[in-house]
């Protein structure tokens, strides 16, 4: 028989302490557990369209197409199982631990592979009567089911090269959680598998090429590849094939569409690595997988000496630049299905799509699809995330017009997101910001540096890091985070931006001629954005080129009418993360005066 691999959910249980309860009442225990498996646990199995790969005499070993079904299983399971066991002393109880996992396997009569691997490692983790499930897992259940979820952190398990980050549902949570209704469906056959629809942000990254005759670079194009897979798996939602299965097809040419059919993915990533001199330039593409279809591609220069410092610069652009246009092409893909019954994850695509088209004109759309995915699903951390992002862009772009009103459902979606989990990078930067919007620019920082450190790439915490120091009156100490920014997101809309906070930041250092470099580039990145060409007419006016001062006031309050003294900007200042003293005593000896000069009232 032709092995063949697939990607599959896997459920690994045996019964807790089974060599006591024998070694107590070996037929009696013996005959009870054969009843459960019969009576209970294969009908259950079978209900979910699972199936029994294996047994392993006081366990078993099976699969699904789905986790939301192995998982709903696995507590109906051990729901049932305190009932058919309830009149057996506490200490002659036969209780299961399962491991839940997705992950790639390998079929050759039976199922083999890392995903089967460390579903048994977390089978053993479980306590008795609960579950314990990877993160893949967790992000796939998410918001799907009701079982309460404790984080168990990175676990260091047998066998496996990298720690596995762990959730346990408890026998307690399980007894106390109601049952799931499970829709009515056929039973899983083998053939089942290779119809099934794979996730909307499911993908393979490939090993990247090395095209050039330096055997060393094999070595950057692996890590680029491993670390890569490991910075894409934060993506909310996303569905990632382990490294060893993508290393498989090294050096092998592709079709991209089978490929896709075989490993259940909708996107590959695929690059290449080439070294010229004391250069080295990384290609990379990405490839809708079931049109067949280039969706992306781009090229990353850089600078041979230090390799390890190259590769992290690669890898945090790579991993943004992928994270957008994943959203961006998902988003428009969900449109042209025109989805009648879309769910609430479809639903955040879209609006995430919307947010990173750029401009305020978009904001209130993208605020309308969260808002709708947060109806689909009152449960939707990724909902409640979109929208307190989106309120602070409008806050602290200075679009909003009900302020107080935004910075209260921005402070109470946050609570909830972060009551729910903690290591989401996404919600500590944008409570930075929601911080340092209330002048409390120390917790502001701390927010930041902890989004920071959950995810290295995330450039909009980086750049908010930045604009947090300036406000504290420390633009050179600013200045590093906005360049690191814009080389982990040098395109549109956001760079626009970071271009206009770099280009301040060297104003108040006392260099104008290069702040109006910076902010010229900024207007051309974002022209909609009213207040880089207010601290551009600033900087020009400051530098004695008065009538360029007084063009870019006029196009800045076209696009701000309300915006028509100093006063008036002092006023939204605070909102805008802007309101501290020092920050203010910034603007005194260099943007005011030089808006003073070209004509700019005070009042």
């Amino acid at each position: 028989m032709t092995a063949t691999r697939r990607l599959a959910a896997i459920l690994a249980a045996d019964v807790a302490g089974y060599s006591r309860l024998m070694g107590a009442d070996e037929e009696g225990t013996h005959e009870r557990l054969q009843a459960h498996l019969r009576e209970l646990v294969e009908p259950k199995i079978s209900e979910h369209r699972g199936r029994i790969v294996k047994n392993t005499g006081d366990g078993l070993l099976a699969e699904f197409p789905s986790v939301v079904d192995a998982v709903r299983c696995a507590a109906e399971l051990q729901r049932a199982m305190i009932d058919r066991e309830a009149r057996m002393p506490e200490d002659r109880r036969i209780r299961f631990r399962i491991g839940i996992n997705l992950g790639d396997v390998v079929e050759d009569g039976d199922i083999f592979g890392d995903g089967v691997n460390v579903a048994a490692r977390l089978e053993a983790l479980a306590d008795p009567g609960g579950i314990c499930i990877s993160r893949v897992v967790r992000d796939q259940i998410r918001d799907k089911l009701p079982y309460a979820l404790e984080d168990m952190g990175e676990q260091i398990v047998k066998n496996i090269a990298r720690p596995v980050r762990t959730y346990t549902v408890s026998a307690d949570a399980v007894a106390s959680t109601p049952l799931v209704p499970t829709p009515t469906q056929p039973a899983w056959t083998p053939q089942s598998a290779s119809s099934r629809v794979a996730p909307r942000l499911s993908f393979v990254v490939l090993p990247f090429a090395n095209l050039s005759n330096d055997p060393d670079q094999d070595y950057f194009a692996d890590g680029i590849t491993d670390d890569l897979t490991t910075d894409l798996t934060r993506i909310s939602g996303s569905l990632v094939i382990a490294r060893n299965t993508a290393f498989t097809y090294k050096g092998n040419p592709v079709d991209a569409k089978q490929l896709g059919r075989e490993l259940g993915v909708r996107y590959v990533i695929e690059g290449s690595v080439r070294r010229g001199g004391e250069q080295i330039r990384v290609n990379v593409q990405l490839i809708d997988a079931e049109a067949g279809t280039h969706v992306w591609a781009d090229r990353f220069d850089t600078d041979r000496r230090n390799l390890a410092e190259a590769q992290d610069q690669i890898i945090g652009r790579l991993a943004r630049s992928l994270n957008i246009e994943l959203m961006r092409h998902a988003g428009r893909r969900i449109e042209q299905d025109r989805a009648a019954d879309p769910d609430a994850r479809d639903v955040v695509m879209r609006g995430w799509a919307l947010f990173w088209r750029g401009g305020s004109f978009v904001y209130q759309a993208a605020v309308r699809e969260f808002e709708q995915a947060l109806q689909i699903d009152p449960r939707s951390i990724d909902a409640r995330l979109g929208i307190a992002r989106v309120l602070m862009s409008i806050v602290g772009d200075g679009f909003s017009n009900s302020v107080q009103q935004d910075l209260a459902r921005v402070e109470q979606l946050l609570g909830e997101v972060l009551e729910r989990d903690s290591n989401r990078s996404l919600a500590h930067s944008v409570m930075g910001v929601l911080r340092r919007s209330q002048v409390r620019l120390s917790e502001a920082l701390a927010e930041l540096e902890a989004a920071v450190a959950l995810d290295r790439n995330d450039a909009w915490a980086v750049r908010q890091l930045g604009i947090t120091l300036e406000g504290i009156g420390q633009p050179e100490a600013a200045i590093p985070y906005f360049e690191k920014a814009i080389r982990l997101n040098p395109r549109k809309p956001s760079v626009g931006t970071t271009y206009g906070a770099l280009g301040a930041s060297h104003l108040f250092a006392g260099d104008t001629d290069q702040a109006i470099n910076f902010l010229r580039r900024a207007q051309i990145e974002s022209p909609w954005m009213w207040w880089i060409r207010l601290v551009l007419a600033g900087a020009l006016g400051f530098k004695g080129d008065v009538d360029e001062a007084r063009a870019e006031i006029a196009e800045a309050l076209k696009l701000k009418p309300e915006v028509n003294s100093i006063a008036r900007w002092r006023a939204i200042g605070p909102a805008m993360g802007l309101g501290d003293p020092r920050f203010q005593a910034l603007m005194d000896k260099t943007v005011y005066p030089g808006l003073r000069s070209a004509g700019f009232p005070d009042e």
